[in-house]
């Protein structure tokens, strides 16, 4: 039987039920979103604590905030006087944890559902797509924040504005990073919702591209009456997307109701104007590398413009945008004593690495464009590799590290191996994580990007190192 429709079914668990009072249980505490909504717990004076796999920056810092993580599956470990336990996909069905508080008939719900039952009665900014997101659910969330209307922020990255992916406001506002996988997003209730792109990725949830599309229709069709759908230009089906308000946004293509015009590019920023028929905002400033983030800004500054916030608090929210930790994040500056240029960066999709090699290419022109990348998933792989290597082949030099697994076991034939053939154009090779820091150390190359969603962020602090000693 499904723990989690039974509670859902019911009443949410939340209401009537302080949250100060509140044992809450995270098995994958170390996740992204997870570790949003154990600060938001946290934050309203829950006990709370978790398990992960590993130990890592993230998880130390909750830590250091009172969470207490374990990092083996243990029940001895676990508080048996939970009153939620909440769990993400990504962890096994087998996971022993999850098992005995099952058998046990606690609470027992997925990351989504919670993120339902804070959001049922308040005002919802909802960013999906597969995609762009992140970095759109940071900076909305930080435009509203900044300018002084407020907001809660329930992001999928780490602001690197405030260094969190979690705050809270006394306005009922909530600006959250709705997730595809697992069609989590649909349990969202939006006022004010924004699709990126349905682009095919999860196949091994959705099995066919058809059918990620048709979940993201489903998406915008659970904004609430009289409300607000921003969603990119182009986008197949795009038809069937709509809602009291209809807005389309595009970096610079004039059918779009809001486009930017006027780009120029000055001292590793842009500053151009963003147009929409009944408005222009002149002269956005956006210190953040990439062009594809000035289309992630438009849909930003269309949300402040449909909320009414003041232009010059818009446009000075953006010039104090600082980005979202591996997003297009410089480890080495262009401004670094060398002109070394070290740039960490989530991309796992396709389309995502073929917006970060062409953003990295409108800044640095013809110099030498390295790329270091991680894929994730072998399923990804499998369905991807073509599209992989058409997107890797925009750089000049490419480092395959074996694949990432995540919550997936080998397939077979299904290695980095499998990208690299398909690639014909730039110079490849296939290494191992160790190889790679000898192949830096001996290299030194001038323009390197590492990019991938799995563990070489790990791989970024000892690469930094070994740039700056050459």
């Amino acid at each position: 039987m499904d723990e989690t429709k039974n509670i859902i079914a019911n009443q949410n668990p939340l209401l009537g039920k302080e949250a100060s009072l509140t044992t809450v249980y995270f098995i994958g505490i170390g996740g992204i979103g997870m570790s949003a909504l154990a600060r938001y717990f946290h934050s309203k004076g829950a006990m709370v604590s978790g398990y992960d796999r590993t130990q890592t920056p993230l998880t130390k810092e909750l830590e250091e905030r009172g969470m207490a993580i374990h990092y083996e599956e243990n029940v001895d470990l676990i508080p048996k006087n939970a009153y939620i336990v909440v769990y993400t996909p990504a962890v096994p069905a087998t996971h022993q944890e999850l098992l005995y508080y099952r058998e046990h008939h606690y609470k027992v719900v997925k990351r989504s559902d919670v993120l339902q039952w804070i959001t049922e009665s308040s005002f919802n900014i909802c960013v999906a797509g597969t995609h762009g997101k992140t970095t759109i659910t940071t900076m909305a969330a930080h435009l509203l924040r900044d300018s002084g209307y407020g907001c809660n922020a329930f992001l999928g990255g780490i602001s690197a504005n405030y260094q969190t992916n979690f705050w809270s406001s006394e306005r009922n506002v909530c600006v959250v990073e709705a997730d595809e996988y697992d069609r989590s997003f649909l349990k969202l209730v939006p006022d004010v919702a924004v699709i990126t792109a349905m682009d095919a990725d999860h196949l091994d949830i959705y099995g066919t591209a058809e059918e990620v599309e048709k979940a993201f229709v489903q998406f915008s069709q659970r904004v609430k009456g009289g409300g607000c759908l921003i969603s990119k230009y182009g986008m197949k089906r795009s038809a069937e997307l709509n809602a009291a308000t209809h807005y389309t946004y595009s970096f610079k293509e004039l059918k779009a109701d809001v486009y930017a015009a006027n780009i120029e590019i000055e001292n590793a920023s842009y500053r151009y104007d963003v147009v929409h028929k009944d408005w222009t905002l002149k002269d956005v400033v956006l210190y953040m590398g990439g062009l594809h983030n000035i289309e992630n800004s438009i849909a930003a500054i269309t949300i402040a413009k449909y909320l009414k916030i003041d232009d010059e608090k818009i446009r000075s929210a953006i010039g104090s945008f600082k980005g979202v930790k591996r997003r297009f994040e410089y480890i080495l500056s262009p401004s670094s004593g060398d002109g070394t240029v070290l740039i960490d960066d989530y991309a796992h999709h396709p389309e995502e690495l073929k917006a970060l090699i062409t953003g990295v290419r409108s800044l640095f022109g013809k110099e030498k464009c390295v790329v270091i990348f991680q894929p994730h998933l072998f399923s990804r792989t499998r369905d991807l590799a073509r599209e992989f290597a058409q997107s890797l082949d925009l750089a000049d030099e490419v480092i395959l590290l074996p694949i990432y697994p995540a919550r997936e076991l080998p397939m077979e034939g299904v290695t980095s191996a499998l990208i690299a053939g398909y690639m014909n154009k730039a110079k490849h090779v296939l290494l191992s994580k160790e190889e790679m820091k000898s192949w830096v150390k001996t290299e030194k190359p001038k323009l390197l990007v590492m990019c991938g969603a799995g563990d070489i962020d790990a791989l970024v602090e000892p690469v930094k190192e070994i740039l700056m000693r050459a």
